[in-house]
């Protein structure tokens, strides 16, 4: 599984590791011995989330230091701006000025976010920071240059996993289902199992025997921050301001109506899909408590969709924090 990754993600502008070392790290994957460094910011554009593992690529995990650094203020004002940039591009590597710019911050702030790591490892993947995604038209598009950071480590960086999961007809997040299945299995939780996380945008992975769905369900904290945001907050800490509100059932219903709802597996999500006129009228809080309403709605919704009711529901990610939305 892991070499299946490397050579179908490419390395794309990384330092694209020989084929003698391709086969050499394979083969510590297969002995269980492959220390890889992972790095990941999602949708929520808050943070950037390095962990180690020593793994075999598809089953064994034994995992080792993390941490999370915020993004500067810096970055997330660039990347607002790319993202404004990006709906507008064709392809996945063009780029405007505006992300350009963007691209060479986040390429710091990740690089210098692996290297606070006191850890060694064999290999690092990275998939940058999406900026727009559309699986519809083959595109989706991340920014991080991958060349820049393996000359400043010294390491091969496999980048361009989203890309080329995209391009192959994927949805683009080709990691993630093996590493839940992985850490379900490890703990022996019964299964139909079903993993959730909840960052910008809410997605899961439902693993039973041979069977491994994964998708987006719909927004998870993306909508309540950006509403968040007028009144100067980063975002509903522990949900508090949903709490004071009330949900409107017609505003609600309106959001649901999105034909994205009925939508058969596999899909994918932008950030930005959904259109939160239908709260616009609302009184803040009533407007915050119906956007966390809309996010809980949403992904009640995916059971209709999966082939059995999960035994176990395991959440994660950010929204984790807001108590309103759990």
């Amino acid at each position: 599984m892991w070499e299946a990754g490397v050579s179908e993600a490419g390395t794309g502008r990384a330092m694209a590791p020989s084929a003698q070392e391709r086969n050499s790290l394979a083969a510590r994957a297969a002995a269980g011995g492959l220390t890889a460094i992972g790095c990941i910011s999602g949708t929520s554009m808050d943070g950037i989330d390095v962990a180690v593992i020593q793994t075999d690529g598809e089953r064994r995990i034994t995992r080792g230091q993390n941490h999370t650094v915020p993004y500067s203020e810096a970055a997330k004002s660039a990347l607002r701006e790319a993202m404004a940039d990006a709906r507008h591009v064709s392809t996945a590597h063009e780029r405007t000025p505006a992300m350009a710019r963007a691209e060479a911050l986040v390429t710091r702030e990740h690089t210098a976010a692996i290297a606070a790591l006191s850890a060694t490892a064999d290999v690092v993947g990275w998939h940058g920071q999406t900026v727009f995604h559309a699986p519809g038209r083959r595109l989706t598009v991340q920014l991080g240059d991958g060349e820049a950071m393996a000359a400043d480590l010294g390491l091969p960086v496999i980048v361009d996993m989203r890309q080329a999961d995209v391009a192959a007809g994927g949805q683009g997040a080709p990691l993630v289902p093996i590493y839940h299945a992985a850490l379900v299995r490890a703990a022996a939780l019964p299964e139909p199992a079903m993993v959730i996380n909840l960052g910008g945008v809410a997605n899961i992975t439902f693993i039973d025997g041979d069977t491994l769905l994964s998708c987006d369900t719909g927004p998870a904290s993306a909508l309540i921050d950006d509403a968040v945001a007028e009144r100067g907050a980063k975002f509903d800490a522990g949900g508090a301001i949903a709490a004071s509100g009330s949900v409107d059932a017609k505003a609600l219903a309106a959001l649901l109506s999105h034909p994205y709802f009925a939508a058969p597996l596999p899909k994918s999500l932008d950030r930005d899909a959904f259109d939160p006129a239908p709260v616009a009228h609302l009184a803040f809080e009533d407007r915050i408590a119906t956007l966390t309403a809309f996010s809980a709605a949403s992904l009640g919704r995916i059971i209709a969709h999966l082939p059995a009711r999960p035994a176990t529901v395991i959440a994660s990610g950010g929204g984790t924090h807001n108590h309103t939305l759990m």
